[in-house]
């Protein structure tokens, strides 16, 4: 995969623009607007497919969904308001599913949906507060939607159910964060079929969701195989976060030490920078170079080491691959990378403590999900 502001050999610059694209969908071309689409995923099923609803389409509809399920860490907050600014900008319609019945089957929050509900509105808060343009955003609450169009979604569930296998369903379980060595309950055996609805049933162009989502996805392509159905949804997955600490694939609400909540105090944040894993000249596996390269730069442009002369002075990297190079050499030094992070996290963050701090709703909305213990 490229790196920041390096063309790939596809052609698409991975997340070169910043979070607040400058260009209105009505005087961008369509190739800046496949560029701007493009560079939100790290796998795109099929790019012919997306250049060509881009050319012929000028708002097409794309879902993203969550499962409202405890606090939001920096991954779902900041990287999800980074790729739906760049989809509204390009023209996209932004339906994102509040999967709170989804949450329920997965027995998050321990299956008490007022609970769950309690969750969605503070995580609609955050994206609010970090600066989501909700222009052309639409929150979505399955409950709500399912019970008002039950006669469209459920016989759409039970053909997809219909027309799959138990073990191809199984198989989708990485999506509720299980595994197909789990054992699963009838709502969890569902739950993939409902999903795999949602998609038609949204009337989504595009599926714009993390990694961890993509079979799911894949599945909604080969129910168009079998139903004949020529528009297949496109697939836009995006990169998945790592936890802080070595080895984690990604951040986890359960594990606090593993990741970096929107609404810590710059405090916490510093702290768990400062214990971050961050071996020196190492590259690879790395999550601090992971948040610059993925949140850090997309959203400011660039990324400012401040140091003493004899340290190298200060120095201001535009590019990954201008900031990987001196990482291996030793020429940046995990000391300095970390001060500088934990700051441009902490100003990136600094209006949704104050957004929880000043309004009295906010205010009580993130007291009530604190308290609620996160079942898995």
């Amino acid at each position: 995969m490229a790196e920041i502001g390096e063309v790939s050999s596809t052609g698409i610059e991975s997340l070169a623009l910043d979070h607040q694209p400058t260009s209105s969908s009505a005087t961008m071309t369509a190739e800046e607007k496949y560029r701007l689409v493009r560079s939100i995923g790290e796998e795109c099923i099929q790019e012919e497919e997306l250049r060509n609803l881009l050319e012929k389409k000028p708002n097409p509809i794309c879902y993203d969904g969550f499962e409202p399920s405890g606090r939001m860490h920096i991954a779902q907050g900041v990287m999800k308001a980074i790729n739906v600014n760049k989809l509204t900008s390009a023209g996209c319609t932004v339906k994102i599913w509040v999967a709170d019945w989804f949450a329920q089957l997965n027995n998050k929050m321990g299956g008490d949906l007022k609970k769950i509900q309690t969750v969605g509105r503070y995580l609609i808060e955050i994206w609010k507060a970090v600066g989501m343009n909700l222009d052309k955003v639409e929150f979505l609450w399955s409950s709500e939607e399912i019970n008002g169009r039950a006669h469209e979604y459920w016989p759409l569930v039970m053909d997809i159910a219909r027309r799959n296998t138990l073990p191809r369903i199984i198989r989708c379980s990485q999506i509720m964060g299980r595994s197909e060595q789990d054992e699963l309950t009838a709502a969890q055996i569902f739950y993939p079929c409902m999903q795999c609805a949602d998609i038609f049933f949204l009337k989504a162009d595009i599926c714009q969701l993390g990694m961890d989502q993509r079979k799911v996805n894949v599945l909604a392509r080969e129910y168009c195989d079998d139903i004949k159905r020529k528009n297949k949804p496109i697939i836009l997955s995006h990169h998945m976060l790592p936890g802080l600490q070595q080895g984690q694939e990604k951040m986890s609400k359960s594990d606090p030490s593993s990741s970096i909540f929107m609404e810590d105090e710059e405090a916490e944040v510093n702290v768990k920078i400062k214990k971050a894993y961050c071996p020196p000249k190492v590259v690879e596996g790395n999550p601090c170079l992971e948040y610059i390269k993925y949140i850090i730069l997309p959203w400011f442009g660039s990324f400012e080491v401040v140091r003493q002369p004899e340290n190298g002075g200060n120095k201001t990297y535009a590019s990954m691959e201008e900031l990987i190079l001196d990482y291996e050499s030793g020429a940046l030094h995990p000391g300095d990378v970390k001060p500088a992070l934990a700051k441009a996290l902490n100003q990136i963050l600094q209006p949704v403590r104050d957004h929880f701090k000043n309004s009295k709703e906010a205010k009580e909305l993130l007291k009530n999900v604190k308290a609620y213990r996160v079942t898995r």
